[in-house]
């Protein structure tokens, strides 16, 4: 399906969605991204509720968000199934992230913490010194995978900076190998994976806690980054 036909498919679902459940929804949009799943193969995130700040105290009835369906993921998903059921799977996905909304309203004082996990991604993209845990705050996504906005943070806890540091995306096994000089706490931003997301894909290296982490000073200015090209595992 088309992207403009299916943004009006999507459009005219929104009018059938009950006028209680949709308080607080700022827009419902379509978007061309492909959303894959970070571990999963084949298996690609059909859409999302993403929360809006507030501005002031405004209390419960001041949580917004927008809800996103992605266009691209639909596509991917019924080049696989010549089956696949367009305006059924809108449906569900559009349904179920509006009860997302309704979660997010019910856990509000959890969106601060969000919140300032993303200004902290945002002083990491522009080389400032941040938080090198900041990533723990956002989305969990999948065991030891955390997303904000459109980056995906991959945990990894090191006693030491190795020379080869395997991992896995979209169930497909990778490696990388750190650049000269790397230290601990480490942002390494990966490409040429397949099937990247629509931000960044960032292994966020920390040192193991223990005594000697905690004794160790955390050095002054932003943590070590770098971008590193990925390799199939096994090459």
């Amino acid at each position: 399906m088309r992207f403009d036909d299916f943004e009006r498919m999507v459009q005219r679902l929104a009018k059938e969605v009950p006028a209680e459940f949709l308080e607080g929804v700022g827009s419902i949009e379509v978007s061309r991204k492909t959303m894959p799943h970070p571990t999963r193969a084949d298996v690609f995130t059909l859409g999302e509720c993403i929360p809006l700040p507030a501005e002031g105290d405004t209390g419960l009835e001041g949580i917004q968000s927008r809800t996103v369906l992605y266009h691209g993921s639909f596509a991917e998903l019924a080049s696989l199934d010549d089956s696949f059921d367009w305006r059924g799977e809108a449906w569900e996905t559009l349904t179920h992230e509006l009860r997302h909304h309704l979660e997010w309203r019910a856990r509000a004082p959890d969106l601060e913490a969000f919140d300032w996990a993303a200004e902290q991604n945002f002083a990491r993209a522009d080389g400032e010194a941040f938080d090198p845990s900041f990533h723990l705050s956002g989305e969990a996504v999948a065991e030891g995978v955390y997303r904000i906005d459109d980056d995906f943070f991959l945990d990894i806890t090191l006693g030491s900076i190795p020379g080869v540091i395997p991992f896995r995306w979209h169930g497909a096994g990778y490696t990388v190998a750190p650049p000269a000089g790397a230290s601990l706490p480490a942002f390494l931003t990966v490409s040429d994976a397949a099937a990247p997301p629509p931000g960044d894909l960032v292994l966020a290296l920390r040192p193991r806690a223990g005594l000697l982490g905690l004794l160790r000073r955390r050095p002054a200015g932003p943590p070590f980054q770098a971008v590193v090209p990925a390799r199939p595992a096994g090459e």
